[in-house]
């Protein structure tokens, strides 16, 4: 069953209520078709309010990386409509920023000059912009590695620059499509708590791609399931868990009967 982003009950620090809340991401009828035996996502519907994070979740080939793509700008609709803050998306927007699986780093840069890509490609980066790179660095977790090369950092380094280089876009709605998903559990898990503790802070707007129910779960105020392809969205599944969430969670009754719910949507639509 499909249904609009719902809102979870009375809790102030859960995602703010579609009545206080704006809509910066509005879909409707989305459908993008590869070619004629190729349809990747069909008919969805839905719509994301600032500040909220929203993970999406479902089988491979299902049309998680295209939706992104799709919002991101990168390819063109085949029929819907689209909208990012009451505009229709028909090219990259500078609000939006995306992360990849890959950190897709330049071996012959710094971190801190990977982390400048972003201002460089539209303009020579000043005084400030380097000294922000070089927080965005430290926020990450990469204090005392700014001005190290790729080739010297750990896989779970790696993303921490991927993170900041997106960070230093200042685009206010953050797409990432499975950035974690090559790393070790425990590397994932650390990775995943920094993400949390930056989002919050800089109250972003965030989508999250993810094969994983229970990382999709940890990190969501709500959970779009998705069907194999043709991608339809299933279900958007409301997360009721307080924030900030530390990694016990995981371990709750409760979180794991929602890992079973969302589980059986995805067993329901296979």
């Amino acid at each position: 069953m499909m249904s609009a982003l719902a809102v979870p009950s009375a809790d102030a620090s859960a995602a703010p209520s579609a009545q206080a809340a704006k809509v910066v991401i509005e879909a409707v009828n989305v459908t993008k078709r590869f070619s004629e035996s190729v349809i990747a996502v069909e008919g969805a519907s839905f719509s994301v309010e600032k500040g909220s994070f929203v993970s999406l979740v479902g089988p491979s080939g299902c049309g998680k990386s295209t939706l992104l793509r799709l919002i991101a700008g990168l390819i063109p609709m085949t029929s819907g409509t689209l909208t990012v803050n009451g505009r229709e998306v028909d090219a990259p927007r500078k609000d939006v920023g995306m992360m990849f699986q890959r950190p897709t780093l330049l071996e012959w840069r710094t971190a801190v000059e990977n982390v400048l890509l972003p201002t460089e490609m539209t303009r020579k980066p000043t005084t400030d912009d380097k000294k922000r790179a070089i927080e965005l660095l430290r926020m990450t977790g990469l204090k005392d590695f700014e001005f190290a090369f790729p080739r010297q950092l750990s896989g779970g380094m790696q993303q921490r620059v991927a993170l900041a280089r997106l960070l230093q876009t200042g685009a206010e709605i953050l797409l990432l499509d499975e950035p974690f998903g090559a790393l070790d559990e425990f590397t994932r898990e650390r990775l995943n708590l920094e993400l949390l503790r930056i989002v919050d802070e800089i109250r972003a707007t965030t989508l999250f791609v993810t094969h994983n129910i229970s990382e999709a779960i940890f990190l969501a105020d709500r959970v779009m399931v998705m069907t194999p392809r043709p991608g339809r969205l299933a279900q958007i599944v409301d997360v009721p868990f307080r924030r900030p969430r530390e990694i016990s969670l995981l371990q709750s009754p409760e979180f794991n009967e929602l890992v079973t719910e969302v589980r059986a949507i995805l067993g329901a639509g296979a």
